[in-house]
C-alpha cells in the first residue's frame, strides 16, 4: 500500500534533506514540503472537501515551523483531520517534550538530524494507524470525518465601524437557512453581543481557558441556547478576566466549535491580542468592517498591514465591508479595495441608522424588521460569503431569505453586483454601530 507522506518543514536545507530520505522509503509518495502552518492547514482543508480517502496518510511537522508553534500545529491538526497521523521532527527528544507532544496527538517523534531507520519507522507506525482509523470511519456514518465548519471573523477597522451588528446578522443569517450555528464574543474586554440580544448569562469563553481537553458536554455547558437558535459563547462580563484567554486556549476553543457547528461567526471586535489574532488565522473567512471615511479606512489599511507583518493573514484573503455607505461619499468601494489591498465585499450597507436604533436600544438585534435595508444587506453578505444553504424558504426569515440557486437573498438592496449599484445605497444621517 502507498503511503502519502506531506512534510511541514520551513527551512529549505532540511525540507531537501527529509525528501530525499522520504522518496528512499518503501511505498513512500512523498509531497512537496509546505513551509509554513497557515499552507499546511489550507492544504489539508483542500484536500479534505475533496474526500476523505484524498487526506495523506502521513504528516510530518517539523518544531521549527511557523508561525503556529509546532505542538499547537499538531493539535489543530489532530483535532481538524483525525484521520491523518502526524510525526513531529525535533531535537529535543526528551520525556517532557514526548509528553506534550502525544497530548497534542502527535503519533511519535523523529530526532534530529534524520536517519533512515527511525524515519521508517515511524512513518509506518503511523500510516498503519491512519488507516485503521480510515476503516472504522468508513463504516461510522455518524462520525466527525471532515474538515469541520466554516469559521468567519468580524473585525473593526477600529471601534463602532459596527462589526458587532455584522456578526449577529450573518450568525441569524446562517442559522435561518438551515445551519447549526455558534455566534462568539471574542471582543473579550468591551465584547457587547449579550447585549445586543439581552442575554443574562454565568458561563463565558473564560470558563474553557483552562480546560486542555474540550469535550462536546463541557463545550455545551459552556454555550448559552438563545431563542433563535444561536449557540452563543459570550466575553466575560468582568473585561480584565480576557486576559485569560491566551491564543492557545482560543485555538483550542476555536477547534472544538469548528467541530460541532457547521457555521462559527466570531465577532474580534476593534482591537487585537493574542485570542482574536488566532481565530483570524484559524479562519476560513476573515471580515473587516470599516466605514467609507479617512480615520476608518487608515485603520483598515493599518489592521490588514498589522495582520501581514504577523503573518496571521495576506491582504488577499481578506473581505473589506462597506459600512455606512451613502451615493454621496467621496470614499467609495474601488478605493477601499486599492488602499487595503483586500477583496471589498459587494453587499455595501447602506447607512440608516433609524431602521436599527429601537433594535438596539431594547437589546432585541434579533427581531430587526425584515424591510430593513440593513438587514437585507448584512443577510445578502451572508449569501455572498457563502455561509447560507443555496435553497431556503422566504416564510423562515419573515420575507428576507427566498429560493435563490446563488444563495443570495430576494430583495437585496445592500448587495451589489455592478459598480453602478455602488452608487445606489439609501443616504442617511448615521449607519450601524
Amino acid at each position: 500500500m502507498t503511503t502519502r507522506i506531506l512534510p511541514a518543514v520551513a527551512d529549505p536545507d532540511a525540507a531537501r534533506a527529509l525528501t530525499t530520505l522520504l522518496s528512499q522509503l518503501p511505498d513512500a509518495e512523498p509531497a512537496a514540503p509546505v513551509t509554513d502552518s497557515t499552507q499546511l492547514i489550507d492544504t489539508l482543508a483542500r484536500l479534505a472537501g475533496e474526500a476523505l480517502d484524498e487526506l495523506p496518510e502521513v504528516v510530518l511537522v517539523h518544531e521549527r515551523i511557523g508561525p503556529v508553534p509546532a505542538l499547537e500545529l499538531i493539535r489543530e491538526v489532530s483535532l481538524r483531520f483525525p484521520s491523518v497521523g502526524v510525526v513531529m521532527i525535533t531535537t529535543d527528544a526528551s520525556p517532557h517534550l514526548f509528553a506534550d507532544a502525544m497530548d497534542s496527538g502527535a503519533r511519535g517523534l523523529v530526532t534530529l538530524p534524520v536517519g533512515y531507520e527511525e524515519l521508517a519507522n515511524r512513518v509506518q507506525a503511523a500510516a498503519q494507524w491512519s488507516t485503521g482509523v480510515r476503516r472504522h470511519l468508513s463504516s461510522a456514518n455518524d462520525v466527525f470525518t471532515g474538515p469541520g465548519g466554516t469559521v468567519v471573523t468580524v473585525t473593526g477597522a477600529k471601534g463602532g465601524v459596527g462589526a458587532t451588528v455584522t456578526a449577529i446578522q450573518l450568525a441569524l443569517a446562517a442559522q435561518a437557512s438551515g445551519h447549526t450555528v455558534a455566534l462568539v464574543d471574542m471582543d473579550l474586554q468591551t465584547g457587547d453581543i449579550a447585549s445586543f440580544l439581552d442575554v443574562q448569562f454565568r458561563r463565558s469563553l473564560v470558563d474553557l481557558a483552562l480546560i486542555t481537553d474540550i469535550s462536546p458536554r463541557v463545550l455545551a455547558d459552556a454555550v448559552f441556547s438563545h431563542s433563535t437558535g444561536l449557540a452563543l459563547l459570550l466575553a466575560p462580563g468582568e473585561g480584565e478576566r480576557g486576559e485569560e484567554v491566551s491564543d492557545r486556549s482560543a485555538r483550542q476553543i476555536v477547534s472544538a466549535l469548528r467541530s460541532r457547528y457547521e457555521i462559527v461567526v466570531i465577532d474580534c471586535g476593534g482591537q487585537m491580542n493574542g485570542a482574536n489574532a488566532a481565530a483570524i488565522e484559524m479562519a476560513d473567512t476573515a471580515l473587516l468592517v470599516t466605514t467609507p471615511d479617512v480615520v476608518a479606512v487608515r485603520g483598515a489599511k493599518r489592521v490588514v498591514r498589522m495582520w501581514e507583518r504577523l503573518q496571521i493573514r495576506k491582504a488577499e484573503e481578506t473581505v473589506t465591508l462597506v459600512n455606512r455607505f451613502t451615493r454621496n461619499t467621496e470614499i467609495q468601494p474601488p478605493l477601499i479595495q486599492k488602499i487595503t489591498g483586500t477583496r471589498v465585499a459587494s453587499a455595501a450597507v447602506p447607512a440608516n441608522f433609524k431602521e436599527l436604533q429601537a433594535a438596539v436600544d431594547s437589546g432585541r438585534l434579533h427581531e430587526l424588521d425584515a424591510k430593513s435595508t440593513v438587514k437585507q444587506a448584512l443577510w445578502g453578505l451572508a449569501g455572498e460569503l457563502g455561509i447560507v444553504k443555496p435553497s431556503v424558504t422566504a416564510k423562515k426569515s419573515g420575507g428576507v431569505l427566498a429560493k435563490r440557486n446563488s444563495g443570495t437573498f430576494k430583495n437585496d438592496r445592500g448587495s451589489t453586483g455592478s459598480p453602478r449599484r455602488w452608487r445606489g445605497g439609501p443616504a442617511a444621517a448615521e449607519g450601524t454601530r
